[in-house]
Formats: C-alpha cells, sequence, structure tokens
C-alpha cells in the first residue's frame, strides 16, 4: 500500500511561510516529498533560513516577497510558485495578522486590512490556484479557534475575518469538487510563535480555556494540514477541522 503521507512529486505554495506555523507546514510537507513555495513579506532571513532547511531536504524550494493584502501580488505569487516548481498541487492560506483591542478603538482601515489579508487573498489565491491545479489538488486555510469560540472581548475583527474561512471553503468544495479539488479550513487553537509566545503576557489566562492545558506547538498544526494535502486527505472536503487541544469543547 502506498504511503498514506507521501507527497513525492508533488508542489505547494505556503503563503506566511517563513515563521511560526506556516514554516512548519512548509517544512512537513517538504519532508513528506513536496517541492515547496513560500511567501513573506519582510522577514527575508527567516524566509531564506525555511528554504535551505526545503532543500536540505532534497526537494526545490523558493521564497516569493509578497504582501498578500494586495490582491494583484496575490494572484502573481500563485502564478509565479507554478512556475518555479513547475506545477502547483496544494495551497495553504495560512499568512495573517492578528488585530485586536476594543470594538469601538477599531477603525476602517484595520477592518480593510483585516479583510483583506484573511478573506480577498484566501479567495484570490484560490481561485487563481485552482487554475493550475488537477485531480487531486488541496486547498487548504489557516484559521483561528475564535472562529468557533470567542470567550473574551478585543478580538470581534479577527475572529469575523476568521470565520469567514468556512463560507470560502465551503463554496470550494462545492465549486470544486467536481473536478477532484478538496478544499477545508483549519482552525488552530493557542500556538507557541511569534504572534502568541507560550510564555508571553496572556498565555496562563489562554492555558486556562484549553482542555489539555498547554499551547500547541506549530508541528502538531503543521502534521493535521500534511495530512489533509496527502492521498488520506482525498475524502475530505468542505469542512473545519479544531486542533485546538479542547478549546471549543
Amino acid at each position: 500500500m502506498a504511503n498514506e503521507g507521501d507527497l513525492t512529486g508533488r508542489a505547494a505554495l505556503v503563503t506566511g511561510g517563513s515563521r511560526g506555523i506556516g514554516a512548519a507546514v512548509a517544512r512537513a510537507l517538504a519532508e513528506r516529498g513536496a517541492d515547496v513555495a513560500i511567501t513573506y513579506v519582510d522577514a527575508a532571513d527567516h524566509a531564506k533560513a525555511v528554504v535551505a532547511d526545503l532543500e536540505a531536504l532534497g526537494h526545490r524550494a523558493v521564497a516569493i516577497r509578497t504582501d498578500v493584502a494586495d490582491a494583484h501580488a496575490v494572484a502573481s505569487a500563485v502564478d509565479h510558485a507554478r512556475d518555479a516548481l513547475g506545477r502547483l498541487d496544494i495551497l495553504v492560506n495560512n499568512a495573517g495578522i492578528f488585530p485586536n483591542g476594543p470594538l469601538e478603538d477599531v477603525h476602517l482601515d484595520e477592518i480593510d486590512t483585516a479583510l483583506a489579508v484573511h478573506v480577498r487573498a484566501a479567495f484570490i489565491a484560490a481561485q487563481a490556484a485552482a487554475r493550475h491545479m488537477d485531480d487531486g489538488g488541496r486547498i487548504i486555510s489557516i484559521g483561528s479557534c475564535f472562529a468557533e469560540r470567542v470567550p473574551y472581548p478585543g478580538v470581534t475583527l479577527y475572529a469575523m475575518t476568521k470565520a469567514a474561512l468556512t463560507g470560502l471553503t465551503k463554496g470550494l468544495a462545492r465549486d470544486l469538487g467536481p473536478r477532484g479539488i478538496t478544499a477545508n479550513v483549519v482552525h488552530p487553537g493557542s500556538t507557541d510563535t511569534d504572534m502568541n509566545p507560550a510564555d508571553g503576557p496572556g498565555a496562563d489566562a489562554e492555558r486556562e480555556l484549553i482542555a489539555l492545558g498547554r499551547y500547541a506547538e506549530a508541528e502538531e498544526i503543521a502534521a493535521t494540514v500534511a495530512h489533509l494535502a496527502g492521498p488520506a486527505g482525498a475524502y475530505i472536503t468542505g469542512t473545519t477541522i479544531a486542533v485546538d487541544g479542547g478549546f471549543a469543547a
């Protein structure tokens, strides 16, 4: 029986792949045999290090500087990834920001930016990637546990934009299912990254909300993404999967 996690001969694009969950996803896909492109905005040194790690695994890798808030840049990055790797089978919409603060202090430009990064970019990337994908293509978006449960104030904008990925994904599943392309959302819980470190000022309060009582490692989120990207994920589509340690339990 073929290895259910084997991605040999496949090519992937991971947006926001220079750090945190995105970097872990890029490495997990490469470890299973995929060539991988990543996007980054400012962290060129981190992006270079990730590319070096992927190449050390014996695979092609490329870093593409892209601000996903720019709609044209998103579509261009997808095409660039396909051209650099020769094909595109897997898209992971991971790039994100964390707008937070009192509801009354949220400005219009913050709303527009959050929608552009989390929703519009995911739509455009999926649209562009679908043009290159054949039967067996995978579109996976990284959501948030706040899309399912919001236990404290100050994250309304973030929760709204991450929840929108569920509707996007269900639509993509219907549009692309006849072509054998799947679409899913992974909702991580608190994960130890630069954006939300496990030793940060609010970490103890977050741990109290998690059934397992600990933060996730980025590799734990990446493992679920890799499962969905591989042959074993072929019959999973149009759904959300929580990897949140019981946050939403």
